[in-house]
């Protein structure tokens, strides 16, 4: 009851418009926290709050409020937000906006507006004329393109082609245009269809060899990017970023012009080019119209610059042995998407790279011996601004802390008597989160047939439902199996009595064959296959691929390998080329 007693005096609650326009008449510097009803305030700034209105509040300057978007008209801009956005309220005005949570940039802000508070107080300095924030709706008709300032948004769409993602370039791509300066505000690997590549390649329709190209791009995965202009810093490559060869055959006054802002300033082609990987993208820029990029992203206005981010998870022993399904329903509740979960008893080394947070403390010999006592439950967890919203759900690292200041926390809740440390554990940051997932969940590739029956509406519902639960398409191809060519797959039946039967059906059309990559990729993908039959899989399996798209025991839509040696003996006589990369060893 303390903590929540605390909570209250430290930030007013603001949760309608009377409420709302009464606070703007506080004086001094009011910092808002506003949040959407079903995930409540930051929890994860209350300490930093407290702290600074202990050090900075002797002349009542500073004031501290949370405010509900779903219920104040003014705030109708950020609901269905689930990122923290923190207000900075001068005497009524609106004058700066931070969205997460970022405290170290919060705390920078407020010192500085209420040292500049003191100093107007003082006579020391005239008032600054501040430009007022103003919110527009961004998921209105008439908002469109438009961010909160109300600037029109430009985009630019990167199309990574089929053989620079074959040949795994994309990673290195995206890594550079960030570098420049650039948002990824959405980004998909998929086929393109015939008509994507029309409409995004139109300029070059007339030429001979353009059916060949649209057979290109539409028989093995491309990675598409839709890109805009970072906000706090625009694109400001220099001559340090033309290597070394070109620079050396360049004279110096060319490299200055090439460097000119005004020359290079937002143009991605030009940038691509420098870097010298221009080849393996085609880019289309300013591009103002959404519909344009509907095209080849259909879901764009829903999730363009949400960050998706996946951690690692992981209930210790005692906890997970005592109250996994509580803790899991809660992580659900939170809007969380569970892609994998595996108990795994840990060893002494990894508990202690795990806890190396208590190694300092009297009781870390305990909180090893605790780790190794038993499995733990690993998950890799999914959702918008993953990290940092897994951080302010678990609480704290320390119990106590948690029940005095954070009682609604997973700490609090789920402390086990005893044990003085937080009993749920969560990634650092989004590169411990991809070290960790590869140790704990280390990837494995099979093989996946989707068959010629299967219409092309069919198909790329049966690829969403593979991307959806947690697969990695990583190569792919489209190919008639002919005789020699199905043998590749089917070499285990080759023998059997219906054998022509698969032929048969397999001669049809073209089928498409792919890689899949996941943990536990070989039963997870037959899992997810279903039943042979497609009968037997309506019955038994009625979520399974083939209870949806089988016709019969032949059609039955999808194929996969047996187990991982058959998967790796498939995979090394279609895709000759491919390389394995952190292969699970089993």
């Amino acid at each position: 009851m303390a903590g929540k007693k605390r909570e209250i005096q430290l930030q007013a609650v603001i949760n309608n418009q009377s409420l709302w326009d009464e606070m703007m008449q506080n004086k001094g510097l009011t910092v808002i926290d506003v949040y959407q009803a079903w995930c409540g305030p930051c929890k994860a700034m209350q300490t930093l709050f407290r702290k600074l209105k202990n050090e900075l509040n002797e002349d009542e300057l500073l004031h501290f409020a949370v405010a509900e978007a779903d219920s104040i008209v003014t705030l109708q801009p950020f609901r269905d937000k689930c990122e923290p956005v923190f207000l900075f309220s001068v005497n009524g005005t609106i004058v700066a906006k931070i969205q997460g949570a970022n405290a170290p940039l919060v705390n920078q802000k407020i010192i500085a507006l209420v040292n500049e508070e003191r100093k107007i107080a003082a006579g020391e300095m005239v008032r600054p004329q501040y430009h007022e924030i103003a919110f527009v709706d961004s998921d209105s008709e008439d908002a469109g393109e438009l961010n909160y300032e109300g600037v029109d948004q430009i985009y630019t769409i990167v199309i990574i082609k089929p053989d620079a993602v074959a040949a795994r370039k994309v990673q290195e791509i995206k890594e550079k245009i960030i570098k420049a300066g650039f948002v990824i505000e959405a980004e998909d690997k998929k086929p393109l269809t015939e008509e994507q590549v029309k409409h995004f390649y139109s300029q070059i329709v007339d030429q001979p060899d353009f059916e060949d190209f649209v057979s290109f791009m539409t028989r093995n995965l491309s990675y598409i990017l839709v890109v805009s202009q970072a906000k706090a810093k625009q694109p400001s490559w220099d001559e340090s970023e033309v290597n070394s060869e070109t620079e050396s055959k360049e004279p110096w006054d060319e490299q200055q012009e090439m460097a000119k802002p005004s020359r290079m300033k937002g143009n991605l082609q030009q940038y691509l080019e420098i870097q010298q990987i221009s080849q393996f993208c085609d880019v289309e820029e300013n591009i103002t119209n959404t519909k344009f990029i509907d095209v080849l992203i259909p879901d764009f206005k829903k999730i363009r610059g949400i960050k998706f981010e996946k951690i690692l998870a992981l209930l210790r022993p005692a906890l997970a042995n005592e109250r996994t399904e509580d803790v899991l329903n809660k992580i659900q509740d939170e809007g969380f998407k569970i892609l994998l979960q595996r108990q795994i008893v840990l060893s002494e080394e990894e508990a202690k790279t795990l806890c190396k947070e208590y190694e300092n403390k009297d009781y870390f010999g305990n909180v090893i011996e605790n780790m190794t006592s038993g499995p733990s439950l690993a998950l890799v967890l999914v959702r918008e601004n993953g990290l940092g919203h897994w951080k302010q759900l678990i609480g704290p690292s320390n119990v106590e802390e948690a029940k005095e200041y954070f009682p609604e926390c997973l700490c609090a809740q789920f402390a086990i008597e005893g044990l003085p440390i937080n009993q749920l554990y969560g990634s650092d940051s989004l590169e411990a989160a991809e070290r960790e997932i590869q140790h704990f969940f280390p990837p494995q590739h099979t093989v996946a047939l989707i068959k010629p029956h299967v219409t092309q509406e069919q198909r790329e519902d049966i690829m969403k439902i593979i991307k959806e639960t947690g697969f990695d398409i990583t190569q792919m191809k489209e190919t008639l199996l002919i005789e020699e060519e199905a043998e590749k797959i089917y070499f285990k039946i080759k023998r059997k009595a219906f054998y022509k039967d698969v032929l048969d059906v397999l001669a049809e059309g073209t089928s498409l064959v792919m890689i899949l990559t996941k943990w536990n990729a070989v039963s997870d993908w037959r899992r997810l296959m279903g039943p042979t039959d497609p009968e037997e899989a309506r019955l038994l399996s009625p979520d399974s691929i083939r209870a949806q798209f089988g016709k019969n025991i032949l059609k039955n839509a999808v194929h996969g390998a047996s187990n991982m040696e058959e998967a790796m003996e498939t995979i090394s006589r279609m895709f000759e080329d491919f390389v394995p990369e952190n292969l699970e060893e089993n």
